[in-house]
């Protein structure tokens, strides 16, 4: 074994425990600050003076700022270190909750969610390939989980939490708290994540450009399955609260802890994605979808009805939780090491091409066929997002990549 070889294997040989965990706060507290809109749709419109599908439409505004500037920004910042980029793009986070919480008006907080997009859209394009790198190949997926793990408990405690609280103090102090706990994060990730470099030694980076490396299509693959499920996904979530309140008959107070509920669901997914699916995504991910359309056309059919329709919004919040450790699971399997950031990049536009435009989708249906039918159009595009994996699923990795594919 090379000297390299042994050093490598040294500084993996004990698993990243703490600098998962401090980064997985702050995946936390970056999609609580995304997300936490959904939540409180009928206070931000009082207050603001706008309508509750132009406060959903601050969740695209956001989606559609990663998507613009997460490549190129990505492509700006490569030769800076991952590590600072990540402790920076956090900081301008909280920032950006600084000036959501103090907004005057709704311009001012769109333009605040364009300065938070931009630096969400960075740091996903750095979180997902870090967590790779700071673990062995046979590691990701369940490295991954657990970064990821930060994102699924913002909807399980962060969202409702900062719901609960925006219900009862206003939503600008819940932003401002999030604001505060983002910037203390960053504190977190800077004293306490691992430095690691963006490749793993001995790869030429300069050698090939990128759209000549042999995983291109299996990447471009995932990162479309991605965009389709996420569509589909905030077609209905964006506007969760007024589904609940309006359509299923709950109390407004009722939406937290439905929210929460939600929440502790998908942290199941999450744990069974990756004890059960990590080293082979793409059956877990066959699986979660068939779960998502058959529970979220349950919740439709049922939607009168309390108890069925909880038990539907239950089954489809589990089965959703396991999707995005999946999808990056998959997507850092399927991508060489020489463009694990990049991927990871187009992943991040992908995710928020689908929040964006599920959340604009589901505001046009809104005003035009009705909160009813959301449950209906969520469970149609997923079927979509289905066959795309069950006909791609033999696709097979090119001969000499450094994971072994994964098979059904």
């Amino acid at each position: 074994m090379s000297t390299t070889d042994s050093a490598a294997v040294s500084s993996i040989s004990k698993f990243p425990w703490l600098g998962l965990i401090v980064l997985a706060v702050a995946v936390f507290l970056s999609v609580t600050g995304e997300m936490l809109p959904t939540g409180l749709l009928p206070d931000m419109s009082s207050d603001l003076g706008v309508s509750e599908p132009l406060v959903g439409l601050l969740v695209t505004v956001f989606a559609f700022t990663v998507v613009l500037t997460s490549a190129p920004l990505t492509g700006l910042t490569r030769r800076l270190p991952r590590h600072a980029l990540l402790v920076a793009a956090i900081v301008v986070l909280g920032l950006a909750n600084v000036l959501t919480a103090f907004a005057p008006n709704y311009g001012f907080v769109v333009g605040s969610r364009v300065v938070g997009g931009m630096a969400h859209g960075l740091f996903w394009a750095i979180v997902g390939a870090y967590a790779g790198h700071l673990v062995p190949k046979e590691q990701i997926g369940r490295a991954v989980s657990i970064a990821l793990g930060g994102g699924t408990l913002a909807f399980v405690f962060g969202v409702p939490l900062g719901t609960a609280l925006g219900h009862a103090v206003g939503w600008r102090l819940a932003f401002g708290i999030v604001a505060g706990l983002t910037l203390l994060s960053a504190v977190l990730v800077w004293r306490f994540l691992p430095v690691v470099h963006r490749v793993e030694p001995g790869v030429n980076t300069a050698a090939i450009p990128a759209i000549r490396d042999r995983s291109v299509t299996a990447v471009a693959i995932v990162c479309a399955v991605t965009a389709i499920t996420m569509i589909g996904h905030y077609v209905l979530y964006t506007y969760i609260a007024p589904y609940f309140i309006d359509v299923v008959g709950t109390d407004a107070a009722a939406v937290s802890p439905l929210l929460f509920v939600a929440g502790v669901s998908g942290l199941i997914g999450l744990v069974v994605a990756g004890a059960v699916f990590s080293k082979r995504p793409t059956r877990g991910l066959l699986i979660s979808l068939g779960v998502v359309a058959l529970s979220v056309s349950a919740l439709g059919l049922f939607s009168g009805s309390w108890i069925p329709a909880l038990i539907a919004f239950i089954t489809w919040s589990l089965a959703f939780g396991m999707l995005p450790p999946l999808l990056q699971t998959r997507l850092l399997h399927a991508a060489s090491a020489r463009i694990r950031d990049a991927a990871s990049a187009f992943y991040t536009t992908a995710f928020n091409i689908g929040i964006g435009g599920g959340a604009l989708l589901g505001a046009v249906l809104y005003d035009t066929l009705g909160l009813a039918a959301l449950p209906w159009v969520y469970a149609g595009i997923v079927v979509v997002a289905f066959v795309v994996v069950a006909v791609t699923s033999g696709h097979h990795r090119p001969q000499g990549a450094d994971i072994e594919h994964d098979r059904v």
